[in-house]
């Protein structure tokens, strides 16, 4: 790895200020002074800036309870970025796994790890996604045969399905594998009911920490990791 690269991925130095950093002689690798930005580190170098050693942070990987008016992207939208919630250095360059509407809460993943956020979104995975979904009427015995037999959402060409679970007369269980645009809002519009309230409980056999109150996260256990 190029050495400017390197003190970014260490410190909070954009790429002009490491390179300002090296200009003025602060850096050293084994205690010999760098000045060349493209010197390249190799894993047994130990690079110091000021005498004090400097390390790449590894691959991260967290668990988020998004609390409800909060949106999973960096830009303005009118809401607050999830990213702000992190307090965490170079937040921004964490990958949202998967979105959530402004209104819905529950279970995001945030990660470094481009490959291990493909393994849970790319349609392949079949990585199924469970939802508390709070209705606005009463949903009857044959909509919830509809829903896990499949419905055609409008503009498709070809049903949806989930596995469905009632918990009373207005709130279900709705697992799905797929990832269409408002999905469980509009299969429950096809069986001709709207949700008021969503909440992502479960992505594969990783479930929200009953822990973590709306709006905090912890870092992924290595077992968790493991699971995708």
């Amino acid at each position: 790895m190029r050495l400017d690269k390197y003190l970014c991925n260490a410190t909070e130095l954009t790429r002009s200020l490491a390179k300002k950093m090296l200009h003025r002689g602060e850096v050293t690798c084994d205690g010999e002074v760098v000045k060349d930005s493209g010197f390249k580190v190799k894993p047994e170098h130990t690079i110091c800036i000021n005498g004090e050693p400097t390390e790449v942070r590894g691959q991260r990987y967290l668990m988020l309870h998004k609390p409800v008016d909060t949106v999973c992207s960096s830009v303005d939208d009118g809401y607050a970025s999830v990213l702000t919630l992190l307090d965490l250095p170079k937040r921004e360059q964490l990958k949202i796994v998967g979105r959530l509407d402004a209104d819905t809460t529950g279970l995001l993943l945030l990660t470094s790890d481009g490959q291990w956020s493909h393994r849970i979104t790319s349609p392949n995975a079949r990585c199924g996604k469970r939802y508390r979904v709070i209705l606005e009427a009463a949903i009857s015995d044959e909509a919830l045969t509809q829903l896990g037999d499949g419905v055609l959402l409008h503009g498709e060409d070809s049903p949806v399905r989930g596995q469905v679970e009632r918990i009373d007369e207005r709130q279900i269980w709705l697992t799905i594998e797929e990832g269409k645009y408002h999905q469980v809002k509009r299969m429950c519009a096809a069986v001709g009911n709207k949700v008021v309230g969503l909440h992502r409980q479960q992505i594969g056999a990783l479930e929200l920490d009953a822990g973590l109150a709306p709006g905090q996260w912890r870092p992924l256990t290595e077992e968790e990791i493991a699971l995708f």
